[in-house]
């Protein structure tokens, strides 16, 4: 497990295991994406500092923050866990009163897959180029990094 903290939020880490082999994806689904995924972390964060939360929690959000529109079921069938799920990247937002030893061992205990390193390279093996072309409505994934991250920061602005 990594601890990341943001640079304007360091009060809030967020603490994050990449699976990978998921086994147990529909019980994931029942039970609720490196520079984008911080850029959506970021954003909701800051939202439920600001007290402008769309969603139900700051862990919602950070799904719905990642999608380009202000729909958040849409965001979750987009971004979401399903029952096909293979990968998944957890992430929890921390605080004062959490402890990253316990979340990891929670997130062990329940996530039946293997943890792998939280990496671009691993991220970028995951990629599904043909659905991030069609959920940015993007002709390249190649330089899209800017698009995506300014949708992301200009939604609901």
């Amino acid at each position: 497990m990594e601890t990341v903290t943001l640079p304007h939020l360091p009060n809030q880490p967020l603490h994050i295991i990449l699976f990978r082999n998921l086994a147990n994806a529909p019980f994931l689904r029942q039970q609720l994406l490196q520079d984008q995924i911080l850029g959506g972390c970021f954003r909701a964060i800051n939202d439920m500092l600001q007290e402008r939360l769309k969603s139900k929690n700051v862990h919602s959000e950070i799904v719905f923050s990642l999608s380009q529109n202000n729909n958040i079921s849409e965001s979750f069938r987009r971004f979401g866990v399903n029952d096909s799920t293979k990968d998944v990247l957890a992430i929890k937002v921390g605080g004062s009163d959490v402890d990253a030893k316990n979340v990891e061992h929670h997130l062990l205990q329940h996530v039946e897959g293997t943890p792998v390193a939280f990496t671009n390279k691993v991220l970028a093996e995951m990629r599904d180029e043909a659905r991030l072309k069609k959920v940015y409505k993007i002709e390249s994934v190649d330089g899209a990094e800017p698009y995506v991250l300014g949708s992301m920061a200009l939604k609901g602005s």
